[in-house]
């Protein structure tokens, strides 16, 4: 009787480990891509930290047009992006495409803050692509505005998909802050 559950509980342990390690396995089976848009370089910073936290592919929204000095001058309502924010329909042209965004599962996608939202250029990025199944989840930077309504904004953009809020983070965020930021998700 004592050899019976000894074995029983052998059995039980080696069960419980095995699904443990299943589990592990899908946590890190997601597919990630961090996708974002860096006009100074500071979302840039962050996006490739979050990428080293994740395994996640890197792909940099670029504009067809590069953005100069002038054009960032949200001082100046004639500036290029203060013309593209006022216009909720402008939809600044993405020099290069995302290979095949159908392998992936999870798509944190990168922006400052512009005009307490995301910038078109974002805009122009949820509507090019099939996000069907997957989860977006958007993360800025900003010298203070908070990340808005901007996750409400690409949820419209990609009704299919499933976009969470996000988070504003700082240039100097940790590659740690941001593994567990991500935790839930992967």
């Amino acid at each position: 009787m004592q050899k019976i559950l000894s074995l029983l509980l052998m059995s039980l342990i080696f069960l419980i480990s095995f699904n443990v390690k299943a589990e592990e396995n899908n946590m890190t089976a997601k597919k990630v891509l961090v996708a974002y848009f860096s006009a100074t370089g500071t979302t840039a910073g962050v996006a490739e930290k979050l990428a080293t936290a994740t395994g996640g592919d890197l792909f940099e929204i670029k504009p067809e047009q590069p953005y100069t000095d002038a054009d960032l001058n949200w001082h100046s309502k004639q500036s290029r992006s203060s013309v593209e924010m006022a216009d909720k329909s402008s939809r600044p042209a993405i020099k290069g495409k995302v290979a095949d965004m159908n392998k992936y599962d999870v798509i944190f996608v990168g922006f400052p803050i512009w005009w307490y939202r995301e910038p078109s250029i974002i805009d122009t990025f949820m509507e090019s692509y099939d996000f069907s199944g997957k989860t977006v989840i958007p993360f800025a930077t900003s010298g203070g505005s908070d990340i808005g309504d901007s996750g409400k904004i690409m949820q419209s953009l990609a009704p299919q998909a499933k976009v969470l809020n996000g988070k504003k983070f700082s240039s100097g965020v940790s590659e740690n802050e941001l593994k567990k930021w991500v935790a839930e998700w992967l």
